[in-house]
């Protein structure tokens, strides 16, 4: 197995940079697939245990300048890695003022993702930083629970408010409860609720607007089609993971939308040209 890739523009590095750091704030382990296309940082909790998932997919001809990868074998022609995305933040932030920055899959002491980097000099003397985080490589018996979740047969989607407000509501609700009920319906509104036994707060947004999802079930939505557009479906989750898929966003989205399947998950999704992140909160009882 062989990859390298070599990333020179400085918007794509710092984009680049901005993501993994995103991901970062989201999980402190996950998988990341390399094919010949794309990228994807995978994270497949569980949902039925009460775990998040997360799927990440980045095409690399919008970031990288050079990248070459062997995968497995011909047939499985992909490499899938156990990499600490906060460890990867670290290193990609060093090199924010560098003329170039490549990244490639090395044997040192034990799989490593290196880093090297050539950072600019007032003299003709380059200055190289290089950064070794080390990766576990996993077998390919195992590459199937790394696959891209389906959409699930949601009962409403609906376009979120800006992030920034939603964050600022969260924040302050998460004062009063460890849970938030998230409710919407098909006439794009969305409530953020908190109820106690010693107060119940709600927070209103209305003509958000409902993503056109397509006809065909298989699409999700088919349940949406059987709900009354007026209703609100709802799904109660903890606050805290949402509030740190809202504190970790720097995709800056030009899209953010949210499914809903009732009392069971929240979807959200952060749609960028070149970046699409999936996100899953399971509901609490």
């Amino acid at each position: 197995m062989k990859f390298r890739g070599k990333i020179v523009d400085v918007a794509c590095l710092n984009h680049f940079t901005r993501v993994i750091s995103t991901i970062s704030k989201l999980t402190k382990s996950c998988i990341l697939r390399l094919t010949p296309q794309h990228l994807f940082f995978v994270l497949s909790g569980k949902v039925t245990n009460g775990g998040v998932s997360m799927w990440c997919e980045l095409s690399q001809a919008n970031f990288f300048d050079e990248y070459q990868m062997e995968g497995f074998s011909p047939e499985d022609n992909e490499i899938c890695l156990e990499v600490t995305p906060e460890n990867l933040s670290r290193a990609l932030k060093t090199t924010q003022n560098a003329k170039a920055v490549k990244v490639k899959l090395t044997k040192k002491h034990c799989p490593c993702l290196t880093i090297t980097a050539e950072l600019p000099t007032l003299s003709s003397i380059s200055r190289v930083v290089t950064h070794d985080i080390p990766v576990e490589v996993i077998p390919r018996r195992l590459w199937h629970e790394f696959k891209e979740p389906s959409v699930p047969d949601f009962h409403v989607s609906i376009y979120l408010p800006p992030l920034k407000t939603m964050k600022n509501v969260v924040d302050k609700m998460k004062n009063l409860s460890n849970f938030l009920i998230m409710e919407a319906n098909l006439r794009g509104e969305m409530n953020l609720k908190i109820e106690t036994d010693l107060v119940s707060v709600t927070t209103h947004f209305k003509d958000l607007g409902n993503p056109p999802w397509g006809d065909d079930a298989s699409q999700g939505g088919g349940a949406a089609r059987r709900w009354d557009p007026e209703a609100m479906t709802q799904a109660r989750v903890d606050i805290r993971k949402l509030q740190q898929f809202l504190i970790g966003q720097q995709v800056n989205p030009s899209k953010a939308m949210c499914n809903i399947v009732h009392d069971t998950v929240v979807h959200l999704i952060l749609l960028h040209e070149d970046v699409s992140l999936q996100y899953f909160i399971p509901a609490v009882a």
